[in-house]
């Protein structure tokens, strides 16, 4: 997950005064995946992720943070705690077509890019914005 900073969710959850296996009890996930997040061993599931931030009391942009001008379409839908059938459910975009925008990898139509900017609460400009940077990434960087 672009941005996500494994420092700013211990810290979160050490300002608590809770363990790591109570955040686990009440996000209803496993004591080991928040270690690994914690860990940087590996990266969060959007869902899972918005699950256990508010749990801490956090919005999801408290422990992922990528800078407005740099954003991808996949980093807004993170932003907004929801995974790619979720998004695609809610704008009324099938999964596949959410998953090539967010890659760079299929073309923005004027539909698709006003039902998912809707969606992801930005301006069109914005969600087209982040499609070209998207199109236009190294080819070693990831969406």
């Amino acid at each position: 997950m672009r941005g996500f900073s494994p420092e700013n969710l211990v810290a979160a959850r050490r300002s608590m005064g809770i363990s790591r296996a109570e955040l686990a009890r009440r996000a209803g996930i496993g004591e080991t995946t928040i270690r690994r997040w914690e860990k940087a061993d590996s990266s969060p599931q959007v869902d899972l992720l918005a699950t256990v931030v508010v749990e801490l009391g956090l919005e999801i942009s408290d422990v992922v943070q990528v800078p407005k001008d740099e954003r991808f379409p996949g980093d807004w839908r993170v932003l907004k705690g929801l995974t790619q059938p979720q998004l695609g459910g809610q704008a009324g975009v099938r999964t596949p077509i959410v998953g090539g925008v967010e890659r760079g990898e299929i073309s923005l139509s004027d539909v698709v890019a006003e039902r998912l900017a809707r969606t992801l609460g930005i301006s069109v400009e914005e969600l087209r914005a982040s499609h070209f940077r998207a199109r236009n990434r190294d080819p070693e960087t990831p969406a």
